[in-house]
C-alpha cells in the first residue's frame, strides 16, 4: 500500500507513513473538539470528523482489520474504522465501528447509515480503552464486524445491505476519530496499529 493510496478527510493533517510510502506499524489520528460522524432525523447530519482512507470500487472490498485505544476522556469520544459509500448522486452512507464512550464508560459501538443512522453498543469485554476489530465481506455478500482478541473472532453485527447498494462511485476504507463534545479545547488522540486491508 503506497502513500497515495492513503488520503485524510476532514483535516489537512499530514497521511501518515513510512520510509516506504505505507502507513506505519503505529500511528495516530487526532480529532478536534466539535467533531462528529452522525445523521439523526430530522434535521442532523455531521461529517466533520478526520478519516485516513483509500479508496477502492465497491465490489473490490474484502476484509479491514485495526487494533486501537485511546484516553477516552469525554462523552462520545470515538474511533475505530469506517466504510464510506459515496453515490452517484453525491450522496454518502456508511458504516462505522470502534470504541465509543458512553455513560462513563467506553463500549464497542456501531453505526450503520442508510438514509439515517442507527446505534448499537456493547461493553468493551475486557472494560478497557482498547480493541481490535475486522470488517469483512462474507460469502453471502453481507458485512460482518468481528471482536478479534487473539484466535478467536465474536460476531458483533452484520450489515445486510452494503454490497447490495447501486450506483456507488466508489468505497472508502478507513479509520477515523471524533470527539462531538465542545467542552474545552483538547483534541482526541486515537491510536491505530496492525493495520491490514484486503481487497480483490
Amino acid at each position: 500500500m503506497s502513500q497515495s493510496q492513503f488520503k485524510f478527510a476532514n483535516t489537512d493533517a499530514k497521511v501518515p507513513s513510512d520510509a516506504t510510502g505505507t502507513p506505519p506499524a503505529e500511528f495516530t489520528i487526532n480529532a478536534p473538539a466539535s467533531t462528529d460522524i452522525w445523521a439523526k432525523p430530522p434535521s442532523t447530519f455531521r461529517f466533520s470528523a478526520p478519516i485516513l482512507y483509500r479508496s477502492m470500487p465497491l465490489k473490490s472490498f474484502k476484509r479491514i482489520r485495526v487494533a486501537f485505544n485511546a484516553p477516552w476522556e469525554k462523552n462520545y469520544d470515538q474511533g475505530g474504522v469506517i466504510l464510506v459509500l459515496n453515490t452517484a448522486d453525491g450522496g454518502q452512507k456508511w458504516v462505522k465501528s470502534g470504541i465509543e464512550l458512553t455513560r462513563g464508560r467506553p463500549h464497542l459501538s456501531v453505526v450503520a447509515k442508510d438514509n439515517w443512522a442507527d446505534w448499537s453498543l456493547l461493553p468493551v469485554p475486557s472494560g478497557g480503552g482498547a480493541a481490535t476489530l475486522e470488517l469483512v465481506k462474507e460469502k453471502d455478500n453481507s458485512l460482518w464486524i468481528y471482536l478479534v482478541e487473539g484466535l478467536q473472532k465474536s460476531p458483533i453485527r452484520e450489515v445486510t445491505w452494503v454490497f447490495e447498494e447501486e450506483n456507488v462511485k466508489d468505497l472508502w476504507v478507513g479509520l477515523y476519530a471524533a470527539r462531538p463534545s465542545s467542552e474545552g479545547e483538547g483534541e482526541l488522540s486515537v491510536r491505530f496499529g496492525s493495520l491490514v486491508v484486503n481487497q480483490e
